[in-house]
């Protein structure tokens, strides 16, 4: 597997968080940035993101902002995303087992990164269910 990353200035740190742990469970990461404190608009990380995952050159992607809004209207825009904004485990596995979601979206000013990395842990270990009427529910959205 291999998942895109990005974030604001407001999720900087969460982000690099992610990062880490995506690699210590071995996948292959690569961050769209931002890459240091200085403000950042969060469209201007979001659409490469979900750009790079829609055109398949990444599996998924994690988008992180000071409450996760932002990122995953942005991302939203792009077709073929579907970005799940999730603080906790529940919602994350269930967007990606219901609802084959191609972007996790956080908020680093939202949920404390312990809760956050389970987060992550949750989503990466979900898989789409492929039953009948979630594959046609999500035909839908596309």
């Amino acid at each position: 597997m291999n998942i895109a990353v990005g974030s604001d200035h407001a999720g900087l740190n969460l982000k690099r968080e992610a990062v880490a742990l995506l690699k210590e469970m071995s996948i292959e990461v690569e961050d769209f940035g931002c890459y240091d404190a200085e403000p950042a608009d969060y469209p201007d990380v979001a659409r490469p993101v979900a750009e790079a995952v829609a055109r398949g050159a990444f599996d998924r992607g994690i988008l992180i902002c000071g409450t996760g809004i932002g990122m995953s209207i942005a991302a939203n825009k792009v077709k073929g995303i579907r970005a799940a904004l999730c603080h906790d485990t529940f919602s994350a596995r269930s967007s990606l087992e219901h609802n084959n979601a191609n972007v996790l979206c956080m908020g680093e000013r939202i949920i404390g990164v312990g809760a956050a990395m389970d987060v992550v842990r949750s989503w990466v270990g979900a898989r789409f269910s492929g039953e009948e009427r979630h594959v046609r529910r999500v035909a839908k959205i596309g």
